[in-house]
C-alpha cells in the first residue's frame, strides 16, 4: 500500500497517531477477542480504498476531468474521516455525549453541546488541527503538493458528506458531485469506509464476508441522473450490492449490537458520565473534563480508550462509582441477561414499551412467594437494526448501468433482483437485563431464581397484546 508524501505527513502527527488508542469496535472487544484492531488501521485502508476508487473512475472516463488534487483531496478525507472517534468509538457520541447533554438540561447547567453532536464533527476540527500544525512547520506545505485553501474546505466536505438536494459545498463545482460520495456517500450508503470496515471486521471476527467490493471497484462509472452525476454501478452487479447491506445488518445482528456488547458499552458510558467534572463538583484535578473535550482539538486529542485505566487506576474517592462500574466490567460481574423479542410491524415507543413492561412485573405474581421482582432491576432496552435506511430498501437509491447504455442509468427494476429479497428492511430488538445489586456467594441461588423469574415473567409479557412476538 503505496501513501503519497502528504498523507504521510498526516499520518506522522500526534492527532493521527492517536487513533492507535481507539478500539474500531469498542465493546466489542470484550465479546470478540480477535477485535483487537484500532481505527488507525481502518483509516489507512479507506485512505487506500478512496484512491482506487477515485483513480479507477479517472482511468475510466477522462471526460470527467479528475485532477491529481482531486484524488490526493479525497485519499486525505479518506484517512482523515474517524479523526473524531472518541474513548470506545461511538460509544461516546452515541451515547456519553447525548447523556450529558441531558443531565446538563435536566440540572440547569450550561449547555453548550451541539445538537445531535457526531464524530465528524471533531474529524473536521481534528482535521483543522493538523494542518495548522503541519503549516507551522512549513508555511508552504500544501502549495508544495498544488493544494490551495479551497482543498482544505474541500476535504472537510468530503468527511461530512454531502447531505442536500440543493447544491451548497463550495470545495468543488456541482459537476464533480460524485466525489462526495466516496468517502461518506449520504446517497445510498455505498462508499470506501464500509468497504474497509466490512473486510476488516469480518476478518477479525470470524464472520463470513459475502460482498466483494472489488467487484464494485471495476464496475464502478459516473453518469447523470435526475440532473446531478452519481457513481453508478453495472446491472449485474444488483446482487452484490445487495450482499454490501445485508452484511451491515448481519454484522450489527451478530457483533456491534450483540447482547453482552451492548450491555458493556452502556456500562462503559455510564462510568465516563459519573466521571464527568463538568457534571459534579469536586472532581480531581488530575482528570479530563470529558464532555468538555470536544471544545478544542487539543483537548480532544487527549481522550482514547486509555481513559479506562485512567479510571480504574485512579486512588480518588471521587471517580469510586466509575471504578467500580469499570471493575464489574473486568470482573465480568455484568447484568444477566433476561430475554429479547422482535417487535411485529406495529410502532411501539420506547416509552409505551417501558411502561407496560412496569407494569407487567409490577402484576407478576412469582412462583416461588420467597422472590419479588422489581421493574428498576429490569432496563429495558430497544435496539434499531436495518440495511442502512432505515425501514426503506436501500437498493432503491442505487443507480445501475447496462452493459449497452454505459451513459444511462436509473434504479433497478424489481424483476431484476432475486425473488429472496425480505419485504421489511429493518427491525426492532426489545431485550430486558437483570441488573443484581448483590452479587455475593450466598445471594446465588436467589439471584439465579429472581432471573428465572424474570424470564418467566418477559415470556408473559411477549405472549401478551403489546405487538410483540
Amino acid at each position: 500500500m503505496e501513501l503519497h508524501p502528504l498523507l504521510v505527513k498526516i499520518t506522522d502527527t500526534p492527532q493521527f497517531q492517536r487513533l492507535r488508542h481507539i478500539k474500531q469496535l469498542g465493546g466489542t472487544y470484550l465479546v470478540y477477542p480477535g477485535a483487537s484492531h484500532n481505527r488507525f488501521e481502518h483509516s489507512l485502508g479507506v485512505a487506500y480504498l478512496a484512491g482506487c476508487l477515485v483513480k479507477a473512475l479517472c482511468d475510466n472516463q477522462l471526460e470527467l476531468k479528475i485532477t491529481d488534487e482531486d484524488i490526493l483531496c479525497v485519499q486525505i478525507a479518506g484517512l482523515c474521516h474517524d479523526l473524531g472517534h472518541g474513548p470506545f468509538s461511538h460509544v461516546f457520541d452515541s451515547l456519553v455525549i447525548p447523556e450529558v447533554k441531558k443531565i446538563k438540561q435536566s440540572k440547569g447547567l450550561p449547555d453548550d453541546i451541539p445538537e445531535k453532536w457526531k464524530h465528524e464533527q471533531m474529524s473536521v476540527l481534528m482535521f483543522d488541527d493538523i494542518v495548522k500544525s503541519l503549516k507551522a512547520e512549513n508555511e508552504d506545505v500544501l502549495k508544495e503538493h498544488g493544494m490551495e485553501d479551497k482543498d482544505v474546505i474541500f476535504i472537510k466536505e468530503l468527511i461530512e458528506g454531502a447531505k442536500t438536494s440543493e447544491w451548497t459545498y463550495e470545495g468543488r463545482d456541482e459537476d464533480k458531485s460524485f466525489l462526495y460520495e466516496i468517502v461518506a456517500n449520504k446517497q445510498n450508503g455505498i462508499d470506501v469506509d464500509k468497504w474497509d470496515y466490512f473486510a476488516r471486521d469480518c476478518h477479525h471476527l470470524g464472520i463470513r464476508n459475502s460482498f466483494d467490493h472489488q467487484r464494485l471497484l471495476k464496475f464502478a462509472r459516473v453518469c447523470e441522473v435526475n440532473g446531478r452525476n452519481h457513481i453508478c454501478f453495472r446491472d449485474k452487479e444488483a446482487d452484490n450490492v445487495y450482499d454490501m447491506f445485508r452484511t451491515r445488518y448481519t454484522l450489527h445482528r451478530q457483533a456491534y449490537q450483540h447482547k453482552i456488547c451492548n450491555i458493556i458499552e452502556d456500562m462503559f458510558a455510564e462510568a465516563l458520565v459519573r466521571a464527568d467534572r463538568d457534571l459534579h463538583e469536586g472532581k480531581p484535578e488530575d482528570m479530563l473534563k470529558i464532555s468538555e473535550a470536544i471544545k478544542t482539538a487539543e483537548d480532544y486529542s487527549k481522550l482514547t480508550d486509555e481513559i479506562f485505566e485512567q479510571i480504574l487506576s485512579s486512588t480518588s474517592d471521587k471517580l469510586k462509582e466509575s471504578r467500580d462500574i469499570l471493575n464489574k466490567i473486568i470482573r465480568r460481574k455484568l447484568p444477566k441477561f433476561v430475554g429479547e423479542a422482535r417487535l411485529s410491524e406495529k410502532h411501539i415507543s420506547k416509552e409505551e414499551l417501558t411502561e407496560t413492561w412496569k407494569a407487567a412485573v409490577e402484576k407478576y405474581k412469582p412462583t416461588d412467594p420467597t422472590v419479588s421482582l422489581n421493574a428498576d432491576d429490569l432496563p429495558l432496552y430497544v435496539v434499531d437494526l436495518d440495511h442502512g435506511m432505515k425501514d426503506k430498501n436501500p437498493i432503491e437509491n442505487v443507480y445501475f448501468y447496462s452493459k449497452r447504455k454505459p451513459n444511462e442509468a436509473s434504479a433497478i427494476k424489481d424483476h431484476q433482483l432475486s425473488s429472496f429479497l425480505p419485504k421489511r428492511f429493518n427491525e426492532e430488538l426489545v431485550r430486558v437485563y437483570y441488573r443484581g445489586t448483590d452479587r455475593a456467594a450466598k445471594n446465588k441461588k436467589k439471584e439465579k431464581k429472581k432471573v428465572e423469574e424474570a424470564e418467566e415473567c418477559f415470556q408473559m409479557w411477549c405472549a401478551s397484546n403489546f405487538g410483540l412476538k
